[in-house]
C-alpha cells in the first residue's frame, strides 16, 4: 500500500471496510462520506446457503489452491486508521471463527507487528491443521529507541522498519513472523508492496524487483521446499511484479494477492490482461479488499486514495440502484462477484467489529438472482464476459 496516500488519509480515522447503515433502507441509497468506525451495512436478500465456500483439489497445472475460499484480512486488527482494543480484536476474530472462517491474512506491516501478535494469540489453542495463515515479507522491523511518528497505523507497536527484498531479508522476516504468530509453519507468504504504486521504496520498483528476483523469490522457494511454508507469491495493489515474474526467467509464484485490482466496479484490466497472464503459469489469485477499500460501502476513498476517478461515484450509484431493485445490498454483490472467477482461490474482506464479520459471512450465503447480473451487463456496469456466481 502506498504510504504517502495513507498518511493523508489517516487523519480522517476511516476504517478500510467502513460501511453505511442507511444502505439497509429499501430506498435507493444516496452515498455520503462516513466517519463512524465499525458501522455495518445490513445484508439484504434471501439466504440460501448454509456454509462458506471451500476449494476442491487443485486441477492439473494449478500451482497452489488454498482449501479455504473465504477469509478475513488483518489490517483492522493492526489498528489501521483508528485503534481497537485487544478485546475487540479477539472478539472479532472469535466471531469469524464461529462463523466458519479459517483463512486469515496478516502482515508484519499491519500495526508494525500488532496484527500478527493478535492473530497468533487467538490461534494459540486452535488445531494447526484447522486454519490457514498468510503473511508477508519485504520489510524487516527493529525496536525503535524513539517514539515513532504518526502513520496510518494508530497505536502501532514501537518498531521501525527497513525494506529488505534480499534472500536474507526474506528468511529473517519469515522467522520473525513465526515468532510473532507463535506458529511452526505459515501457509502462504507474499512479497509485500513491490510495485510502482509504492513511492516509499528507496529505489525504483524495477530495481527492487531485481533484488527480489535473485533474493527473496529464490529464498522463498527454498523455504517452501523446507516445509516452513506451503506457497509464496506477491501481495500487491498493482499486478506489475506478478506479471513480470510470470513472464520472465524468475521463480514462478504460486499465488498472488491483488488488492483493489479486481472488483465489481473495476475489473477490465484484470480480466483482459492480468488473469490470463497468471493463468498461463497456473498462478491463482487472492482478492483483497473486494469492496474497493470501502468505496462500495459509501466511503469517499478509492484505491487507498481520497482522489476519486471520474465517473466512479456515478457508477457506484447505478450499481446501488440495480441492487436495490433486486433486493440485495452492494456488499453482497461485491463479495460474490470477486469470488466468481475460476482463477480466484480466495477473497479476504477485512472487519473491525463482529457485526462486519457476521454481515460478510451472510453475504456469501445469499442467493443472488440471475436477473441482477443480467441487468448489470445490460447497464454496462460489468463486462459481458465477467464471471458471476451460478
Amino acid at each position: 500500500m502506498e504510504r504517502r496516500k495513507f498518511l493523508a488519509l489517516a487523519a480522517g480515522s476511516a476504517a478500510a471496510t467502513m460501511v453505511a447503515p442507511h444502505l439497509a433502507s429499501a430506498q435507493t441509497p444516496s452515498f455520503e462520506a462516513q466517519t463512524v468506525q465499525g458501522t455495518v451495512m445490513a445484508t439484504r436478500g434471501n439466504i440460501t446457503g448454509t456454509t462458506l465456500p471451500l476449494n476442491g483439489p487443485a486441477a492439473d497445472g494449478i500451482r497452489y489452491r488454498p482449501r479455504f475460499r473465504f477469509g478475513m484480512g488483518g489490517t483492522q486488527i493492526g489498528n489501521i486508521f483508528a485503534p481497537i482494543s485487544d478485546a475487540q480484536a479477539q472478539a472479532t476474530l472469535q466471531t469469524a471463527w464461529d462463523g466458519g472462517i479459517r483463512h486469515f491474512d496478516t502482515s508484519p506491516f499491519y500495526g508494525h507487528g500488532l496484527s500478527e501478535h493478535r492473530l497468533g494469540a487467538f490461534l494459540r489453542d486452535k488445531p494447526r491443521d484447522a486454519f490457514l495463515v498468510s503473511t508477508k515479507v519485504g520489510r524487516i522491523f527493529h525496536p525503535s529507541r524513539q517514539p515513532l511518528a504518526p502513520t496510518l497505523w494508530a497505536e502501532k507497536l514501537n518498531f521501525s522498519y527497513e525494506y529488505a527484498y534480499t534472500a536474507e531479508g526474506a528468511r529473517r522476516s519469515v522467522e520473525d513472523s513465526l515468532q510473532r504468530l507463535g506458529l511452526a509453519s505459515i501457509d502462504i507468504v507474499y512479497i509485500h508492496d513491490l510495485g510502482p504504486e509504492n513511492t516509499e521504496l528507496p529505489q525504483p520498483w524495477t530495481r527492487a524487483y531485481e533484488i527480489a528476483r535473485t533474493g527473496a523469490m529464490v529464498e522463498l522457494e527454498r523455504i517452501r521446499n523446507e516445509g516452513l511454508i506451503k506457497a509464496w507469491g506477491f501481495g500487491i495493489n498493482r499486478p506489475d511484479a506478478a506479471i513480470k515474474a510470470a513472464t520472465d526467467d524468475a521463480p514462478t509464484p504460486d499465488i498472488v494477492l491483488l488488492a483493489c485490482h479486481y472488483s465489481i466496479i473495476e475489473h477490465e484490466e484484470a480480466l483482459e490482461h492480468t488473469f490470463p497472464a497468471l493463468a498461463e503459469k497456473g498462478i491463482t489469485v487472492t482478492v483483497g479488499t473486494p469492496p474497493n477499500d470501502g468505496f462500495l460501502g459509501g466511503r469517499n476513498r478509492y484505491h487507498f486514495s481520497d482522489k476519486l476517478p471520474a465517473g466512479a461515484v456515478e457508477k457506484r450509484a447505478r450499481l446501488a440502484a440495480v441492487a436495490d431493485r433486486h433486493g440485495i445490498d452492494i456488499r453482497t454483490a461485491a463479495l460474490q462477484f470477486a469470488a466468481a472467477p475460476s482463477i480466484v482461490s480466495a477473497i479476504i474482506p477485512g472487519a473491525r467489529v463482529s457485526g462486519q464479520v457476521e454481515a460478510n459471512i451472510e453475504s456469501m450465503k445469499v442467493g443472488i438472482p440471475k436477473a441482477f447480473w443480467d441487468e448489470l451487463r445490460n447497464e454496462q456496469i460489468i463486462l459481458p464476459e465477467a464471471p458471476v456466481p451460478v
